[in-house]
């Protein structure tokens, strides 16, 4: 049991790590159509040097809500990690994590809208980028998609024994 919930905690911290690197680096898109490689990320433009990221004012509040879901599954995935070790102290045996594996099952959703919302607005659609394809950023935030989701359940399921 006590391998169990120290794997669970170390895909948590991984998750939590993933989202931040994530979210902070600017490599959701990446285009190397030119000679140089340029990319583009929630918040800025980065070629040589990095500018602020050139959206259309029809576009402007899509990005604000993909920056704002980010922000809030780091912030819900911190609390989470801060109730596991609060609940693991403090539950009496046979308690599940319920609290736990409910915060974490919020982070997931607030990934699946950021997500979502940028792979339908702004895949391929960056002004300037005609070889585009997504960065490694994109990728991490699928992949804490998917370890947000497994590791929300396994609280629900998870005893402490």
């Amino acid at each position: 049991m006590l391998v169990l919930l120290a794997g669970i905690f170390v895909v948590h911290i991984a998750t939590v790590i993933m989202l931040f690197v994530s979210t902070i680096s600017n490599v959701w898109m990446v285009d190397t159509s030119t000679l140089e490689k340029v990319s583009s990320g929630l918040w800025l433009l980065c070629n040589r040097t990095c500018e602020k990221l050139p959206v259309s004012s029809g576009n402007e509040a899509s990005l604000r809500a993909v920056q704002a879901f980010m922000i809030l599954s780091i912030i819900f995935s911190v609390i989470a990690l801060v109730m596991f070790i609060v609940q693991l102290f403090t539950l009496e045996k046979g308690k599940r994590f319920y609290i736990t594996g409910g915060i974490m099952l919020v982070c997931w959703v607030c990934i699946l809208i950021a997500v979502s919302i940028y792979t339908a607005r702004f895949t391929g659609k960056i002004p300037g980028f005609t070889r585009s394809h997504h960065g490694y950023c994109f990728i991490l935030a699928w992949i804490c998609f998917c370890f947000s989701f497994i590791t929300g359940i396994l609280y629900l399921v998870l005893r402490k024994k």
